[in-house]
């Protein structure tokens, strides 16, 4: 019964704020913030060291951060001197805003000041706690004097700015804003907002943490949506959200703030953060992507960005991440494979410009993953689609329906037996070994082909079955494979049906072979199969047939 020792520690606004729920998509990218080298950073169980910090910059810049905050430099001497370097060393572009962050504490505000001399373009991000349960049981301060300390933090951000002449913008966080009451989270901000009366030309961040994940996604929306209806100086407030994920939700509480009105996302690649982690950048701006909206961001090369990711902070990337694990675009099971090669194909001869493949939300290729390493992947739980698939585009084999089901059922078994993936050249060697140069019980030593006054052929085989004799046979057909299998029943008794013949060129193969199908069926409805390589496509027919006869 312990589940009875929690209630709920979130608060509905006053009055009804659903407006977000009449929108069914967002159609532009909000301003992403990166928090990556502060909340991405105090959550690694080694923080990174200061060269690799500056790595890790230059990296979300590549990517296409146009804020990135960089740390807490009052609050540590690594993040101190981190930033002295950015600005020192002239290493944040200029079209790149640094945000610090600090207290709204006295000696912390005077730090950072310090910290940020030189910086052309930055944002200091003052915050404290206005939740309820934090007034009542960390701070034990009333409403008036947790609303005091945010008012005298933004005065004297407001005055240091002043007297060094400076022009940075200002950011104002309720920490906690999740357990605080809406709408004296509104009474702190404005105050804050009457502060630095925010212009046009210097706009001012209000930023609401989903500190603590604490509702459902549509409590926070509902949250956001108040605060965006009634902050003063609305028109020069840019509103930002900083989810975590505490229940799971942070993508979607991002998703459905912005549709409340929110104009910024602060988070981090791959959800980095401490606890269960801040909001995934990268989730959110993949998921405007699929939709046909431009995010704004660089991730053409996912895997790199993975493995920089990886090196630098000593984290792993899950391999189910959405858009970013090794296995998000594997297709193992056989219904899911065969959509996706018949979508692939019928994007290629309907639809090329646009994008519908069943099972696949965006083209792999447009992250720099492939079709052939990372969509179909072949194991026990794979199909004849995938099969087919494989040996479609790596070895430029079309087979005939009926056989791409006896070459899944034998890649089926063949993964099964040694309980691991197959890779496509070991379904390929598997091909061969399975449907070509069979030469044994059935053998064929020569062909002599005449036409007949009917449009009829006649063929001379010579051959044996088993331990025989070589023998010539002849027998008519209404080609020459059907001439050479009747010759073949009539010389060694064997009773089967031809019944599919399939030929085409290998256009991928560097010399001017074709390879030839063929599938014969006993009377109890058993097929057999096979297939052959060569340049004589009759010489290939044949041999599919002596290979598809001693498959029986």
């Amino acid at each position: 019964m312990n589940y009875k020792k929690y209630q709920k520690q979130y608060f509905m606004p006053p009055v009804p704020c659903y407006d977000w729920v009449k929108k069914d998509s967002i159609d532009h990218a909000p301003v992403w913030c990166s928090v990556d080298l502060r909340d991405g950073n105090q959550a690694l169980v080694i923080p990174m060291d200061l060269d690799t910090k500056i790595e890790f910059f230059k990296l979300l810049c590549r990517v296409g951060f146009k804020e990135i905050e960089v740390g807490f430099p009052a609050a540590s001497e690594t993040e101190y001197v981190f930033l002295r370097r950015l600005i020192e060393e002239n290493l944040i572009p200029d079209d790149v805003t640094v945000q610090v962050l600090t207290q709204a504490r006295e000696h912390i505000i005077r730090k950072t000041f310090q910290a940020l001399e030189g910086c052309k373009n930055a944002i200091v991000h003052v915050y404290n706690s206005t939740s309820f349960a934090q007034r009542q049981q960390v701070f034990k301060k009333d409403r008036e004097e947790i609303k005091k300390i945010a008012v005298e933090g933004a005065e004297l951000l407001q005055k240091l700015t002043e007297e060094e002449h400076e022009s940075y913008r200002f950011e104002y966080s309720p920490e906690s804003f999740t357990g605080t009451e809406p709408e004296y989270a509104l009474e702190v901000c404005n105050a804050v907002l009457d502060v630095w009366k925010p212009t046009a030309d210097r706009k001012a961040i209000i930023n609401l943490p989903s500190t603590v994940e604490l509702s459902m996604p549509h409590v926070y929306a509902s949250q956001v949506e108040y605060m965006s209806k009634n902050l003063k100086y609305r028109d020069n407030v840019v509103l930002s959200l900083h989810p975590h994920n505490d229940r799971g939700c942070g993508v979607s509480d991002a998703e459905l703030g912005v549709l409340a009105g929110a104009d910024r996302v602060e988070g981090t690649l791959f959800g980095n953060g401490e606890r269960t982690g801040n909001v995934d950048i990268i989730t959110l701006a993949m998921n405007l992507y699929m939709q046909g909206v431009n995010p704004e961001m660089n991730f053409d090369n996912m895997k790199d960005l993975v493995d920089r990711y990886e090196e630098y902070t000593g984290m792993q990337v899950g391999p189910r991440t959405p858009y970013c694990g090794s296995l998000v675009f594997a297709a193992f099971s056989g219904s899911h494979q065969d959509a996706i090669a018949k979508g692939m194909h019928w994007r290629e001869e309907h639809d090329p410009d646009h994008w519908t493949v069943p099972y696949l939300p965006i083209d792999p290729t447009d992250i720099g993953r492939s079709y052939d390493a990372d969509v179909i992947r072949i194991n026990s739980q794979s199909g004849k689609g995938g099969v087919g698939y494989v040996l479609e585009t790596h070895y430029d084999l079309i087979l005939p329906k009926k056989m791409r089901e006896a070459m899944g059922y034998a890649a089926k078994d063949l993964s099964d037996h040694l309980h691991k993936e197959l890779k496509p050249d070991e379904i390929f060697s598997l091909f061969k070994q399975t449907f070509e140069d069979k030469d044994s019980p059935l053998t064929v030593n020569g062909v002599h082909f005449r036409q007949l006054d009917s449009g009829r052929i006649e063929a001379s085989v010579n051959s044996r079955y088993g331990d025989g004799e070589f023998s010539v046979t002849k027998a008519e057909g209404n080609g020459r494979l059907d001439a050479v299998s009747n010759a073949l029943k009539k010389a060694h008794g064997l009773d089967y049906t031809l019944t599919t013949y399939q030929e085409h060129a290998l256009t991928k193969s560097s010399s001017s072979n074709a390879i030839a199908y063929v599938g014969i069926q006993e009377k109890d409805g058993t097929m057999s199969w096979g297939a052959a390589v060569d340049p004589d496509i009759i010489r290939a027919s044949i041999d599919a047939l002596v290979t598809a006869v001693n498959n029986r």
